[in-house]
């Protein structure tokens, strides 16, 4: 096998791990470990973090799976063409496993069940609730949508995410252990922490579509200001104003110096890619690059709560 094919494969492989979704999966589930030890709580099993894992899945590939045979400048959406009927099934299987889990979780933890509370109720369905929004009140049209609020899109994905990985896996804990769910400290602490990470990133993102943004009159940060003013004056003063909090945080609370440094470096790499954006990068940069972040800071920050 000569260079040339070997690259070809190496290429199919990543639009396969990358496109298709499954990295969200992984990081999904990476950034809810992470955030179960930091609340120093049991792991939840092994069906829950699958269950978070094709949950984002199945949730990241609605959007791409409606038939389309016209040719996009968007190389994912040209992905999702060439491989429609492969990602289709996909998706109906995945969208199969979590109706059988959830009618087994019921059928197992019906008692369970009937003793949620409102307020866990509340939190159970506001992140799902304002994940539909996102994508439209009328679910088969998306007429009517929060992503068309372009300044508002990356807040409400970090919301999304953050209650997924941060409030879920105490809240299922809590849950299935029937014991009463109040959020403390460290929980409102971690919350905001992983909302401001992961809000950046998607910031980051909406520099990748800045010129079908731009035609579609789609109001992004970067649209409504600019490239070098997102950068400066939002991108970089949040990075900086989330790792000084940490360091603060952190030293106010005499954390180990090797913790400290290990969840550090995910801010530090923040910084570092901001200024990256500077130059025009691929979609390829994007997913793995930016998107990596959040597994960085996962495996950092779980690396520091189990050896620190």
């Amino acid at each position: 096998m000569n260079m040339e094919q070997l690259s070809a494969k190496y290429n199919k492989l990543l639009g396969h791990i990358f496109f298709s979704n499954y990295f969200y999966g992984l990081c999904a589930v990476a950034l809810s470990v992470e955030a179960t030890l930091q609340q120093r709580i049991p792991l939840n099993g092994i069906l829950y973090f699958f269950l978070i894992f094709i949950t984002t899945v199945l949730y990241y590939g609605y959007p791409y799976i409606r038939k389309c045979s016209a040719i996009s400048s968007n190389p994912r959406t040209n992905w999702y063409i060439r491989h429609y009927k492969l990602m289709r099934w996909n998706q109906i299987i995945i969208a199969i496993i979590l109706l059988v889990l959830l009618v087994l979780f019921l059928w197992n933890y019906w008692k369970v069940v009937l003793k949620i509370t409102s307020g866990q109720w509340l939190l159970i369905f506001i992140f799902p609730m304002v994940a539909a929004l996102y994508y439209g009140i009328n679910f088969l049209s998306g007429k009517y949508n929060l992503r068309k609020i372009g300044w508002l899109k990356p807040f409400i994905i970090g919301f999304t995410w953050t209650g997924m990985v941060t409030v879920y896996p105490v809240l299922f804990y809590d849950i299935i252990n029937n014991l009463d769910y109040i959020p403390g400290r460290v929980t409102v602490l971690l919350f905001l922490k992983n909302f401001m990470f992961i809000t950046v990133l998607c910031i980051m993102f909406d520099i990748k579509d800045y010129a079908a943004d731009y035609v579609s009159r789609l109001k992004t940060f970067v649209v409504k200001i600019g490239l070098r003013k997102t950068i400066f004056c939002i991108l970089l003063p949040l990075s900086l104003l989330g790792l000084g909090s940490f360091i603060y945080y952190a030293a106010g609370h005499q954390f180990h110096p090797a913790k400290i440094l290990l969840n550090i470096i995910p801010f530090v790499l923040l910084v570092i890619v901001s200024f990256s954006l500077c130059r025009r990068r691929s979609i390829m940069y994007y997913l793995v690059i930016i998107d990596g972040l959040m597994l960085i800071k996962a495996v950092c920050g779980s690396i520091a709560m189990t050896f620190f």
